[in-house]
């Protein structure tokens, strides 16, 4: 079973007005879901392999419920500036899934997915100087939804895929065995930085350039 990369989450404040950055940087934004039952709610960007997720919570009490508090989400997204680190890092599985997640996991099933259906979620999610690390098993590419479904794809910046995902953090010569299956697929590379920051690279990163979005969000663009 090979893997690749879903998405990425970064929790911002709420109404993440960071995304009008990536706005203006060029970026175009796609459609944003809220999470009924969870508490949170996002706006999203979409690439043809993957997607961008800035994400906030709308309900606290929901975000804490006793169905939604062993995610951390609630405690990720309220102490991101005093040592937790803000992001999830989703996988897929390709091809004909047999089931087999990347990591060690446990099955969370929210609210506002159908009563049959899980997400997998890294038995490290406790951890919380390192991503929320999960497995979906409905993820596709971007470029093959349908119908409703469908996403702008077009970015006047000219990006198409994310084709490096690198992880910056103070904790990163000590992590967890899930956060070190997930570097065994290749999806993710990590290494050791003063502060949080993820670096996305798009198209090979053939012209050798970056935009870098901190300190409102820690996040650097390389292409």
């Amino acid at each position: 079973m090979t893997f690749e990369f879903d998405h990425l989450f970064i929790f911002t404040d709420v109404g993440a007005i960071e995304a009008d950055r990536l706005l203006s940087f060029g970026l175009v934004e796609g459609s944003s879901r809220v999470h009924r039952g969870q508490g949170t709610t996002n706006r999203c960007f979409f690439f043809h392999n993957a997607m961008l997720e800035l994400l906030w919570v709308y309900d606290p009490e929901e975000a804490q419920s006793d169905r939604i508090y062993l995610t951390r989400l609630w405690e990720r997204s309220r102490d991101r500036s005093n040592g937790a680190c803000p992001f999830g890092i989703c996988l897929r599985s390709t091809g004909e899934s047999d089931g087999t997640i990347a990591f060690s996991s446990w099955a969370y099933q929210p609210p506002y997915l159908p009563e049959n259906v899980s997400i997998a979620v890294g038995t490290n999610s406790e951890i919380l100087t390192e991503p929320m690390l999960f497995q979906i098993p409905w993820g596709k590419r971007p470029d093959t939804y349908s119908g409703e479904k469908s996403q702008p794809l077009n970015h006047s910046i000219g990006f198409r895929e994310i084709t490096r995902v690198e992880l910056v953090t103070p904790a990163a010569n000590n992590p967890s065995p899930e956060l070190q299956a997930v570097i065994a697929t290749n999806q993710l590379k990590m290494r050791l930085g003063s502060e949080y920051c993820i670096e996305l690279g798009f198209d090979g990163e053939v012209q050798g350039q970056q935009a870098d979005f901190r300190p409102e969000l820690p996040l650097i663009l390389c292409w």
